[in-house]
Order: C-alpha cells, then structure tokens, then sequence
C-alpha cells in the first residue's frame, strides 16, 4: 500500500519475483533492488539496455517486448535485485553480455554473505550480495555479471512494468 492505495496484491514469493511497479520492487527486499535508468537500443542484431558506458543484451523476449512497445531509443529503468548480481569468473566467462565494470566502495561482511557496494561512474551506485569467499576489496574494480533472467524492467514516466 502506498498513498492509502493498494499497489499488488499477491503472495510474497510473486511480490518479490514480479513487481508490478518500482514501489513494490523497492518495497521488498534487502538490500532494496538496484535501479539503473538505461537506454533501450537495437544494435548488432539485438537489443541492449546502455547506460554509463555499459551495455546489457537483453533476452530475445524482453528485447522484442521493449521494442513492441515502442520503447526503442527510450529510458527506462532497469531493476536487479543483489543477490542476482555476480562476481564469480563461472558467470563472467557464461554470460559476456551481461559484464560491466564497477569499483568497490565498501565490502561488508555478514558471516554467510557479503555486500558489495559498487560505484559504476560518480552517479550510479550498485549493491551486490555475493558468496563471502570472494576476494573483491575496497577500491578494486573488477567486473560483475548481472544473471539477465532476473531483469525487471519499468517505464521511466509510468514507473508500471514493462517486463520482468
């Protein structure tokens, strides 16, 4: 609920894996969900979410749903949860298409995971929840893939989803 009015109503497990709108994503979770505005562009075959130098592919159905849409050479936002974000080479090296470069601000140890909080240019800040073996530290910059099946994706001016 917010503003007295009723924003989803479903059970938690669907609350947190589709969000009907940003307020609902943000509501649930913690860390809250990363939210990153990006342009949809249709480049080389595809169609990707650009944003401070980055680009993500999107999957063939998020893609043709964007662009369905109308949302080509638009902002949207992009939303990813932490736990979805990773720094493991298994899914850097799996996944090229969903690798961005980011700086450690702050590691954050809490026993059986850790936070990283990552800084992509001075505007954009991501948090990641990542397994407690890693060895990213303050100040590295290193690269994290984002697992592309779990990208929500929101209209920038609505703030309802798009696809997720």
């Amino acid at each position: 609920m917010k503003d007295g009015i009723i924003q989803q109503v479903d059970t938690p497990q669907n609350l947190y894996d589709k969000p009907i709108n940003l307020f609902v994503a943000g509501f649930m979770g913690s860390p809250q969900m990363n939210f990153i505005d990006a342009v949809v562009e249709k480049k080389d075959g595809g169609v990707y979410a650009s944003f401070s130098g980055n680009s993500l592919k999107l999957s063939e159905a998020k893609g043709k749903k964007l662009v369905e849409d109308g949302y080509a050479g638009k902002t949207v936002i992009v939303g990813i949860r932490p736990e979805d974000i990773h720094d493991e080479e298994m899914f850097i090296n799996s996944a090229p298409d969903s690798v961005i470069e980011a700086t450690v601000r702050v590691y954050e140890l809490l026993g059986a995971e850790v936070f990283l909080y990552f800084t992509v240019d001075e505007n954009l800040e991501i948090t990641a929840r990542v397994n407690p073996r890693t060895t990213a530290r303050p100040d590295d910059t290193l690269k994290i893939a984002f697992d592309m099946s779990k990208l929500h994706i929101f209209d920038k001016e609505t703030e309802q989803v798009i696809t997720n």
